[in-house]
């Protein structure tokens, strides 16, 4: 059922990016030929009006194919008033961030569902005190609910966080413990941990780490929507953040993975519910939407790149260079793809 459930949101993905190039390319006026998802030999199709949709062998993404706008062949072009090539740079640049967008859009909608069904996060219980820490110094314990701090409401632990970090000086904290309520003055200091990436950092800490415990919280639709704004906002600049970590070489090249792992996630995902299912969705749907806007030729990046050169210098790149810079590009995805699908087999195989 897992498999099931992981297929069909990487469809769903994909064909939501799709679903966005095509309907911007319309509004512009582009035929577009061919709705394909999935890579390579077309293994059923049905022709709607003028547009063939396609499902293809290949199911590690999917394509829309515009008249004068071929990936396969960057010299094949058509001036006809229907075509993609005709349309001012600034149309053409819309389509192709039309996918991209359409992502982030679905993101977007996935985290309004979640606000309104009700978002998990760690409680502000305390599960772990640091040994020598400022916490325990003024005697913080296991099992100990942070409630307030400086008379800011404390309702996860990604509050108290913050609300940690944002401090100067020393900090008043209302602390429940076992019904009592106590109030204590807490002096964090600049204290070292481990980022998401494995990284040391330092940070104006007081030495504690959550329990574990999990709440669940609500929010109104007028609220979901701020919710659902910030959590795709937060996706989109961890995912930026991790390109640039990979790049510099902080996240090592075997922690990537590929579609094996994305379906192996979202197996899990879906036995643990809608919510959960719901929140990896909108993940992976921002790392698609941030991952095409690379400037890689062969994505929509890419394409957006040479059309800004076009805008700039009022002609368009030269077809050899197109030819052979697209070419590259998909060398470049097709190796990145493989060496991920290594990844993925590897970390199966060794548990």
């Amino acid at each position: 059922m897992g498999l099931i459930v992981s297929i069909l949101v990487l469809s769903f993905l994909i064909f939501f990016h799709e679903l966005g190039h095509f309907l911007f390319a319309r509004l512009f006026g582009v035929h577009v030929e061919r709705f394909s998802i999935g890579f390579g030999k077309v293994i059923f199709s049905k022709v709607i009006g003028r547009t063939e949709y396609a499902i293809s062998a290949i199911p590690l993404g999917g394509y829309v194919k515009m008249k004068g706008q071929d990936d396969a062949d960057p010299t094949k072009i058509s001036y006809d008033p229907d075509s993609y090539t005709v349309k001012p740079p600034w149309q053409r640049i819309m389509i192709l961030l039309g996918g991209p967008f359409f992502n982030f859009l679905l993101a977007f909608f996935l985290y309004y569902a979640i606000a309104l069904m009700g978002a998990n996060a760690y409680a502000p219980v305390i599960g772990m005190v640091q040994p020598d820490s400022p916490a325990q110094e003024v005697g913080l314990q296991k099992g100990d609910k942070i409630i307030e701090i400086n008379n800011q409401p404390i309702k996860i632990w990604d509050d108290l966080s913050e609300a940690i970090h944002a401090s100067h000086g020393t900090i008043e904290m209302l602390v429940d413990r076992n019904g009592t309520i106590l109030s204590v003055a807490v002096t964090p200091r600049i204290l070292e941990a481990k980022s998401i990436f494995g990284e040391t950092v330092k940070r104006r800490m007081v030495g504690i780490a959550p329990l574990g415990e999990v709440v669940t919280l609500s929010y109104d639709p007028v609220k979901a929507i701020s919710y659902a704004w910030e959590k795709t906002v937060d996706a989109s600049k961890m995912i930026i953040l991790s390109v640039e970590k990979l790049i510099e070489g902080v996240v090592p090249a075997k922690e990537m993975g590929g579609v094996i792992a994305i379906v192996q996630v979202t197996a899990e995902a879906s036995q643990h519910g809608l919510v959960a299912l719901f929140a990896l969705t909108a993940l992976i749907s921002v790392n698609l939407g941030v991952l095409n806007l690379l400037p890689i030729p062969a994505l929509d990046g890419g394409h957006i790149i040479f059309t800004l050169y076009e805008m700039t210098f009022r002609r368009p790149l030269n077809e050899e260079i197109i030819y052979r810079l697209t070419l590259g590009g998909w060398v470049l995805l097709l190796t990145l793809m493989a060496f991920t699908i290594y990844n993925d087999i590897a970390r199966i195989t060794n548990g």
